[in-house]
């Protein structure tokens, strides 16, 4: 470890412990005086100021201590003490002078940050022996363990592989600024396109991928600033991390950017090293980024696989309890014909794959009926129509799948060779819908409706659609039915049913 390293290193551990408490003197006092200016108080500021003028003055003497000086001018112990104690000492009158007037116009407030300053001040004096003693011997074992942790920069390799899957777009209206730079990048191995000004990098943005902008803030026509802010305004663009680049070395400049949605903020001339370092925390961050969006996306695609879009951002937006009252909704079940006898002669893999090109036929026809699949049972399927939403005509998008269903599986029976047949049910009326569970949950719907129209599933006919009386009288002429009867069915007595087919 090199020595110059090394007493860097104990310089800045002696100005964090010693300095820290004078910078928030300081910060306290400001704050004290932009209170007594804002309160009126204005015959309070002359003390502040003094105060922090000595919290100044403390600052450069601990300063002093810390980095000492050449051979032979390390000052005098006694003396130093003395030195440090005066500042403090002015720091602790005033203050304690400003206490007696803030109490008598009662400003709690003042009073409680002029008892931190105080605390502080009383605290310094206290460390002074450690101050001293500390610029005489400083604990170089405690930094020199930090240092042995972190390699200096000539020792870390600076190749990095992964590289050349990132793109980097270049912003900046001088020539030789993008090509410096666009070559350093090239170097480290990054994909570079480069534009000489805000439209240009816009309209590339629009037309390509980017992983990374490097923005000069102050560009003819449109500036950096403008574009950071039409990309953070866009959804599409706003995941794009910007370092913006300027010569405008000025903290508002680099608070708006920050504020704005900038990722970092460099001056210029940039240190090459320290470039380096920001361009790979924010592609590192970035791709943190982009796995956490996908995997949000993927538990999306995954979550409106199970419940409704509507219900999803009723649970989003706090719903604990989802449950409904729907005064009319058209329930299907849909059951294959014998399919146990079907999937003895069949592999589990074939079983499975043949109900998956099945199910997966029928749930194409519930989104372009635009109907609410709830659930598969075994060689069952269940739609409802007219929820988590009402919509008008429902019951004719039920009725339409049905008669859709029954033609998929006539064209899957040819397919595979096996004897395939649906029976299907429909039933019209209210019924109640909602979320039950807590770690497997399912959107179901419950009531006589419901059971109705597993009846009328049940009592019907292989190749056939069943359908109440009340889906009947609700479809009106919209399709051709054929009566039943007085049919018996199981829990409901004597019913009137039909079969639906579409007009010839």
């Amino acid at each position: 470890m090199s020595g110059g390293r090394l007493e860097h290193a104990v310089a800045a551990f002696l100005r964090q412990e010693f300095g820290a408490s004078v910078a928030a003197i300081i910060g306290f006092v400001d704050i004290l005086i932009e209170d007594a200016r804002r309160q009126d108080l204005d015959e309070l500021v002359p003390d502040l100021e003094r105060m922090r003028l000595a919290a100044e003055q403390l600052s450069v003497l601990i300063e002093k201590a810390i980095t000492g000086g050449p051979p032979g001018d390390a000052p005098d112990r006694s003396r130093l003490r003395h030195e440090l104690r005066t500042p403090l000492n002015a720091i602790k009158g005033y203050g304690e002078l400003l206490v007696e007037e803030i109490g008598q116009v009662d400003q709690d407030i003042l009073l409680d940050d002029l008892r931190k300053v105080l605390d502080l001040a009383d605290r310094l004096l206290g460390e002074i022996d450690r101050v001293v003693e500390a610029a005489a011997g400083a604990p170089v074992e405690i930094v020199g363990e930090v240092l042995q942790t972190i390699r200096p920069l000539g020792d870390v390799v600076i190749a990095d592989p992964s590289a050349a899957a990132n793109r980097i777009l270049v912003v900046d209206d001088n020539a030789a600024n993008r090509d410096l730079l666009s070559r350093r990048l090239q170097r480290e191995g990054y994909r570079v396109t480069s534009a000489a000004g805000g439209a240009a990098a816009l309209a590339l943005i629009a037309a390509e991928s980017f992983d990374l902008l490097l923005l000069d803030l102050m560009m003819p026509g449109m500036s950096g600033f403008e574009v950071l802010c039409r990309l953070k305004a866009d959804a599409g663009t706003r995941h794009i991390p910007v370092i913006m680049i300027s010569a405008l070395d000025e903290l508002d400049s680099t608070v708006r950017c920050i504020e704005a949605g900038a990722e970092d903020y460099l001056p210029k001339p940039f240190n090459p090293v320290l470039l380096r370092a920001r361009i790979g925390a924010s592609l590192e961050k970035k791709r943190l980024l982009d796995e956490l969006r996908a995997e949000k996306e993927r538990s999306e695609a995954l979550l409106l696989n199970i419940l409704p879009r509507t219900v999803v951002d009723r649970i989003r937006q706090g719903a604990t309890v989802i449950a409904d009252r729907f005064a009319e909704a058209t329930i299907l079940f849909a059951d294959l014909v014998d399919f146990t006898s079907i999937a003895a002669k069949l592999s589990p893999e074939e079983t499975v794959k043949l109900l998956e090109r099945l199910f997966c036929r029928f749930d194409n026809l519930a989104a372009r009926y635009g109907v609410e699949k709830i659930k598969t049972t075994g060689d069952g399927y269940m739609v409802a129509g007219g929820l988590p939403e009402a919509r008008t005509n429902s019951v004719v998008a039920v009725a339409e799948m049905a008669l859709a269903m029954l033609e998929g599986v006539e064209a899957a029976r040819r397919a595979v060779g096996e004897p395939l047949q649906l029976r299907i049910g429909l039933n019209t009326g209210a019924l109640v819908a909602g979320v039950i569970g807590t770690h497997k949950f399912a959107y179901d719907v419950w009531g006589d409706t419901v059971n109705t129209a597993k009846r009328m599933e049940s009592c019907g006919l292989p190749g056939h659609v069943h359908v109440s009386a009340a889906t009947r009288q609700a479809l009106g002429d919209a399709f051709r039915f054929e009566p039943r009867g007085p049919l018996e069915v199981k829990g409901k007595g004597s019913m009137e049913t039909y079969f639906l087919y579409r007009h010839e």
